[in-house]
């Protein structure tokens, strides 16, 4: 899993880069304009966009977490079966940062309406682009929330097996990692907090 990131960070930018300089060198190089492509995508559907990163990266780290934390209390579950119930409330940590995804995207798709008469104002780009940028934030910091949770999650279990004295310890660790996600929503709410509706 380490190495796809970099590969797909680095094969997109060839792509990029190759279609580039494709325009560049067949006299289309204006064709190439970002600012021309925000300008006619609907703000609508950056909102749209920015509610789905919202929720679904949000329940992948969850989803991502758990399947960590869960991993090791089972095993950590055979030689100690004691384990078992009292790292359920890891899973419950994990569980907490789809709650996050959730309740963002009910307030950001609160401010989405399928009224619109003119999509292309000042006001509703302001409000597409707030939404989509909120979106992503909650979500990026959901998911990698959710990651840290399961990691802390699982070593608390093996290290409750190994020493039960442990537990609250790493559980200190784990509350830590788990306000990660707050932090997220927190700074969506401060970047969407002046978005109106859509008008």
């Amino acid at each position: 899993m380490g190495y796809l990131a970099p590969s797909l960070l680095i094969s997109s930018t060839s792509v990029a880069t190759v279609v580039g300089l494709y325009l560049l060198f067949t006299g289309q190089g204006e064709a190439f304009n970002v600012g021309k492509f925000l300008e006619q995508s609907s703000p609508y559907a950056w909102a749209l966009v920015g509610v789905g990163l919202c929720i679904g990266l949000s329940v992948a780290g969850a989803g991502w977490g758990i399947f960590i934390t869960g991993a090791s209390i089972l095993g950590g579950g055979v030689r100690a079966p004691r384990i078992r119930t009292k790292n359920l409330i890891s899973i419950i940590f994990c569980e907490v940062v789809a709650i996050y995804g959730v309740i963002m995207a009910i307030v950001f798709s609160a401010k989405i309406n399928g009224n619109v008469a003119d999509p292309n104002t000042t006001n509703n780009f302001y409000t597409g682009f707030a939404i989509f940028w909120g979106g992503l934030t909650v979500g990026i910091c959901n998911l990698l929330c959710g990651v840290s949770v399961g990691i802390t999650g699982s070593t608390a279990a093996l290290a409750d097996a190994a020493d039960p004295q442990l537990f609250v310890k790493i559980l200190i660790v784990e509350i830590f990692g788990s306000v990660l996600g707050l932090f997220g929503l927190i700074v969506g709410l401060l970047v969407s907090g002046k978005a109106e509706e859509f008008v």
